[in-house]
């Protein structure tokens, strides 16, 4: 059994940037991948970035260029890097695990809140 706990959510203004952090109860290394997800009010949750890992990674379209997913092995943690914040952004974050068997992991989520 894995278990993830997110933080590093809250409140900030558009143009800002926050460090979203995973950190896991056991090791991430044998994961298959970690990722980020995001739920806004009203709407499905949806992927924003993926870790596999081997170290690729990947990104939805609407934050490339301003999220950066990275993970810290040593440390069983993953984070998520997001700058240039939009309105659009505010979410609950969640961080998933997928092992190497497919079974999925995930957190409890974290607020973000973007203001203008």
């Amino acid at each position: 059994q894995v278990q993830l706990v997110e933080s590093g959510g809250g409140l900030v203004q558009a143009g800002g940037s926050l460090r979203l952090s995973c950190a896991a109860s056991g090791s991430i290394f044998s994961m298959n991948a970690m990722g980020w997800y995001r739920q806004a009010p009203g709407k499905v949750r949806e992927v924003v970035a993926v870790i596999s890992r081997g170290g690729s990674t990947n990104y939805a379209d609407s934050v490339k260029g301003r999220f950066t997913i990275s993970r810290d092995t040593a440390k069983n943690t993953v984070y998520l890097q997001m700058n240039s914040l939009k309105r659009e952004d505010t979410a609950i974050y969640y961080c998933k695990g997928t092992t190497m068997y497919y079974v999925d992991y995930w957190g409890q989520g974290t607020q973000v809140t973007v203001s203008s």
